[in-house]
């Protein structure tokens, strides 16, 4: 289910498990270091941020009754660790690598891990729809580095989901425009780009700069030569053969008119990061001069066009030579839908990314935990001491993905729990693969039916989720350390006697075994 935050920006609709806790308001000094697994998870893979914080939370709650008996946190954590260690190797060695396969079929695989990324999100309905966009998008990068930065996202209010398209190129909102923007032509056949870092319009002098002239006729040479200065700008931008002019500082009314009269399409003020992937994608260096410009500094691509969006106008500059850069435009009914599609859509590139990286994967739908909880509930039994039950209490943790699923879906966790368990018991390994069946209610083999997650992304969350429950674990004592103020005799001696009351609570183990998890 999504989550509806209110908060002093506005309303967010989500169920991104990195973005509500970005939003949330969290004072409890544990539950920050959840924040915090969340939100590296989504930074190193761009998923599986909700199962880090409900693994980690797991951990604790089995963790909970062993503390409260005396148990030391030290034994339970190096036990932890290690079921931590063999749960990541077993995931490893689980692991179906897509390496060798042909590229069609390997973007059909990751097309399919796109799918399982999006079948949880507010998009899920257009799931086939996004994830066959998400995998062409990532498919145009430079398959050497995957810079997330060249895929653009541009949201427009208006339409449907459906109405949604990918540029193969890069397209932006048409910038701030003056008078004569409108006789530019608005479309061309493999222009020639020329980039630019200069103001090209008339500017009030700034300095304060004064001159003193002892003839008034002389003032006009002065006016003259500021125009002078724009115009012989203007005239070098036309002969290096231009059709398009984009500068990331303005271009003002003079220049607009001026480009409009011979033909070229300007845009002044493009952001940064439009202008980086223009650059990018159409080979165009940026340039600080408009003197000696070279041919071999001018991009190109082999369309322009200016087209109506919804409410908006757009550039778009398509079919680039070096094209390693693609623009994903959204449409959608609300502000909030948009933006939600936006985060659904960022995981979905994440994830093929990784899995174009690290092309392992496991089957999905609760599988691999299920495969790893009954692995580690077997090593188990090789310890004669506590680390069994330590191990074992690992192992049932990792269920919590499987029935959170469940509840989920609306359905009774025990019971599909017990089939799993059933499946996943089998002598001949041929249950290995079943999950969740979120359609039936059910188990299926998640691995035939395509619902598969890249391994990496299961790897991160059980090592983030155990870090931060061995993190939670290993601290004995809360000490809040109020602003420093003197003390006046009275109130210490009360301190005094409250602390020898306690009976040095806190110093001993007594005391803390009495207090059990609220460490």
């Amino acid at each position: 289910m999504d989550k509806l935050i209110h908060d002093t920006k506005g309303v967010t609709i989500s169920n991104d498990g990195a973005t509500i806790m970005k939003l949330l308001d969290i004072v409890h000094p544990a539950a920050k270091s959840l924040v915090d697994v969340s939100l590296a998870q989504d930074a190193e893979v761009g998923d599986g941020t909700t199962s880090v914080v409900i693994l980690a939370g797991e951990f604790l709650k089995e963790a909970k009754p062993f503390i409260e008996e005396g148990v030391h946190p030290r034994s339970l954590i190096k036990s932890f660790r290690q079921a931590a260690v063999l749960a990541v190797q077993r995931l490893k060695d689980q692991a179906i690598s897509l390496e060798d396969k042909a590229l069609e079929e390997k973007k059909d695989l990751l097309k399919k891990c796109a799918m399982t990324t999006l079948n949880s999100k507010l998009v899920s309905g257009e799931k086939e729809f996004f994830a066959q966009m998400v995998v062409d998008a990532v498919s145009k990068l430079d398959p050497a580095t995957l810079d997330l930065k060249m895929i653009g996202i541009k949201k427009v209010q208006g339409g449907g989901l459906r109405d949604s398209f990918l540029v193969d190129g890069v397209a932006f909102k048409k910038t701030f425009s003056y008078a004569g923007f409108e006789q530019q032509p608005k479309s061309f056949v493999s222009p020639k780009i020329l980039v630019l870092n200069i103001e090209l319009e008339l500017k009030a002098e700034k300095e304060n700069a004064e001159i003193r002239l002892d003839d008034p006729a002389k003032y006009q040479s002065i006016v003259d030569a500021e125009w002078n200065i724009i115009y012989d700008k203007l005239a070098k931008c036309v002969a290096s053969g231009a059709n398009i002019v984009l500068s990331r500082l303005a271009i003002g009314d003079l220049a607009t008119q001026y480009f409009a009269d011979r033909n070229i399409f300007c845009a002044g003020r493009v952001e940064s990061g439009d202008l980086e992937r223009v650059t990018k994608a159409t080979g165009a260096k940026v340039q600080t001069t408009v003197n000696n410009l070279d041919p071999a500094v001018l991009g190109t691509c082999a369309s322009f066009e200016e087209r109506q969006v919804g409410a908006e106008r757009y550039n778009l500059f398509m079919g680039c030579p070096q094209a390693r850069t693609a623009t994903l435009v959204l449409r959608g009914g609300s502000e909030q839908f948009i933006d939600e599609a936006d985060r659904s859509l960022h995981d979905a590139i994440m994830i093929v990314r990784r899995a174009l990286k690290h092309a392992q994967v496991v089957a999905g739908g609760g599988a691999i935990e299920m495969e790893l909880s009954k692995y580690l509930a077997e090593y188990s039994l090789q310890f004669s001491n506590k680390s069994q039950l330590f191990i074992k209490a690992y192992a049932k943790a990792l269920e919590v993905i499987p029935r959170q699923l469940c509840n989920n879906a609306g359905f009774d966790a025990t019971d599909v729990l017990n089939q799993l368990r059933q499946k996943h018991a089998l002598a001949d390994g041929s249950g290995k693969n079943f999950g969740v069946d979120v359609n039936t209610g059910g188990v299926c083999d998640t691995y035939k039916s395509f619902v598969w997650e890249p391994a990496l992304v299961k790897i991160n969350a059980i090592q983030a989720a155990t870090e931060a429950a061995c993190l939670i674990l290993s601290v004995d004592e809360t000490v809040r350390n109020p602003k420093s103020e003197v003390p006046d005799a009275a109130s210490g001696a009360a301190a005094q006697a409250a602390m020898t009351g306690a009976g040095g609570r806190g110093r001993g183990r007594g005391a803390m075994r009495g207090r059990g998890m609220r460490r």
